[in-house]
């Protein structure tokens, strides 16, 4: 009998559907479309509905888990007499964790007799799915609430992310390139792909020029870093560019045949609010993070 429960926020970009079958409680993001707040539900319509207008130019914004829904969720899971754990994207990555700290402070004195487990997870998106994946299984096979956390610390920062966006501006208007650097990039055809690092934060691996080559650069990287691919699922993200999608999983299919499954999922929208439409990103265990 599982005696314990795994939540997750929205943001590891699995579908609704995911949540439900395998009974993992979820918080949802907001966002800002046509000045109407709405939810991050996880839905294939709502991320549909998000990129194509970022493409047709519409501006979205989102918003942070404020401490008090953090709470007033956290309290809903205790409530069930059940111990918690809780994951949620990096820290490095969104200040809602702290916000989800002072709400797990709060928690914690209340429910003494519980416990409750906020996880850093040093992931995001996809990766913070994959994670949750992993500690899905590991419940279901009867793996205790300690054994389930000491494997997910042990191997969290084995959880590779790349990623490669196709525009420029949106990380432009995110701070992470300059305004000059996206100029350049835009006229020469130059598209950065990144990892996450082991403290969680987003980093620039490389810069090469064109969309193509990107993608087959990330495809190099993980002849590196996924030495043991045998028996092990791929999840693949995208932000309404599926055709690179498709074109990466048949790569790594020829590259890795004994990886047992590729799961192909559009990305979810808070990543993509903040990165834009053309994001590809891709996840996996394998050996270490890119140094």
């Amino acid at each position: 009998m599982v005696d314990f429960i795994i939540a997750a926020a929205s943001t590891a970009d699995l579908p609704a559907e995911y949540f439900t079958e395998h009974n993992v409680p979820v918080i949802h993001y907001t966002y800002i479309l046509d000045n109407e707040p709405f939810d991050d539900d996880c839905q294939e319509k709502s991320r549909e509905t998000l990129y194509k207008r970022m493409r047709e130019g519409v501006a979205i914004t989102t918003s942070m888990i404020n401490a008090y829904t953090y709470y007033d969720f956290f309290k809903t899971l205790m409530d069930t007499g059940k111990d918690v754990i809780f994951l949620d994207m990096t820290r490095q990555i969104s200040n809602s964790f702290t916000n989800a700290e002072k709400a797990a402070e709060q928690i914690k004195k209340e429910y003494q007799n519980q416990r409750f487990y906020l996880m850093d997870t040093l992931c995001v998106s996809g990766g913070l799915g994959m994670l949750l994946h992993y500690m899905v299984l590991l419940r279901d096979a009867g793996k205790s609430f300690d054994e389930t956390i000491e494997w997910a610390e042990a191997n969290k920062r084995r959880i590779i992310h790349w990623f490669t966006v196709d525009d420029l501006s949106y990380l432009k208007h995110s701070g992470r390139v300059s305004n000059t650097a996206a100029m350049v990039g835009d006229i020469l055809s130059v598209k950065p792909v990144l990892y996450v690092s082991n403290d969680g934060k987003l980093v620039v691996a490389s810069k090469v020029r064109g969309r193509r080559k990107a993608l087959l650069d990330i495809l190099e990287k993980m002849k590196k870093d996924f030495t043991e691919p045998d028996g092990k699922e791929v999840f693949i993200n995208h932000a309404d560019c599926f055709e690179d999608a498709e074109f990466m999983r048949d790569k790594v299919l020829q590259t890795f045949p004994t990886v047992s499954k590729i799961t192909i999922t559009s990305l979810g929208v808070v990543i993509g609010a903040h990165c834009g439409p053309g994001l590809f990103t891709i996840f996996y265990l394998g050996n270490k993070r890119y140094a």
